[in-house]
């Protein structure tokens, strides 16, 4: 399955949830940001090719859903309500993503 995490610049959070999930062996995994300035920012394709998809809050769902073509027959995507108060690598993120994607990543 493809994995796609989203946050705004894709500096933290979706960053962060790519770099602990990527090497599970199970799943393809990328992230990228809503924003103009984010370090890898969404576009159709990474959309196109997501299986599932991870927001980090509404409004990147808002964003993306207002700016690209979401096929919701062949997409999922899931608000996991993480506010931007964490920084790349932080240990607090790193335990709130695993735990709350635990069942997902089997973990």
């Amino acid at each position: 399955m493809k994995v796609l995490f989203v946050c705004s610049r894709n500096a933290w959070r979706s960053r962060t949830a790519e770099t602990i999930f990527k090497n599970n062996g199970l799943h393809e995994i990328r992230s990228a940001g809503t924003e103009p300035s984010a370090r890898i920012r969404i576009n159709q394709k990474m959309l196109d090719w997501a299986d599932r998809i991870f927001v980090m809050e509404a409004k990147h769902k808002r964003r993306i859903l207002e700016n690209l073509e979401f096929d919701k027959h062949t997409t999922t995507m899931e608000i996991l309500d993480i506010p931007d108060d964490y920084q790349y690598m932080d240990d607090d993120l790193i335990e709130i993503l695993e735990i709350m994607l635990s069942d997902f990543f089997g973990n």
